[in-house]
């Protein structure tokens, strides 16, 4: 039941933020819009960056069991980004928000951490130090974090050579042309 309740939570912040296009999200609005009590929300959730916390880690949950299914660190990539760019307007319509900085900064976390994950389950950079791959994944998340956030439709028509191209950078490096 629990679950459940989250899951309309979470729809009332879609709600809110997509239809309504709130850009003071507030837990009164969102109680409002799910037909909830305060009570019943903080039984849930800490507060709303907690609730997008939820939200973030739940949705990269699903993804890595879709992805696991995928043939090739490739083909998961490309799922990530496809994943990101059906998202877009509800991180955009987030990042307007009031608290857009901490949906940025989880957003941030949990990309990373996700690329962090599957470097280790692809059994990438294992002859560098935990430190360098720590900065090498933050340097991949931050990058692929950007195409997204300038993400055109020119860049989805192209998306299969964008995703090879990342996926290049991130596994095998691209030397430069002579």
């Amino acid at each position: 039941m629990a679950v459940d309740m989250k899951e309309s939570i979470a729809k009332a912040v879609k709600t809110l933020l997509m239809e309504k296009g709130v850009r003071r999200l507030t837990v009164k609005e969102i109680v409002e819009e799910c037909h909830i009590t305060r009570q019943a929300f903080y039984y849930h959730f800490e507060d709303i960056p907690a609730l997008f916390r939820w939200i973030l880690e739940r949705d990269i949950e699903q993804f890595v069991a879709e992805a696991r299914t995928l043939e090739s660190g490739e083909a998961r990539l490309r799922y990530l980004f496809v994943l990101a760019i059906n998202a877009l307007p509800y991180v955009k319509k987030s990042l307007q928000s009031n608290l857009g900085a901490e949906f940025e900064r989880l957003l941030e976390q949990n990309v990373e951490a996700l690329f962090t994950r599957a470097c280790d389950e692809e059994k990438l950079y294992q002859n560098c130090t935990r430190f360098e791959s720590g900065v090498i994944l933050r340097y991949h998340s931050q990058a692929v974090m950007g195409l997204l956030r300038n993400w055109t439709e020119k860049d989805t028509e192209n998306l299969d050579q964008i995703v090879h191209v990342v996926y290049c950078l991130m596994t095998e490096g691209i030397a430069p042309r002579a």
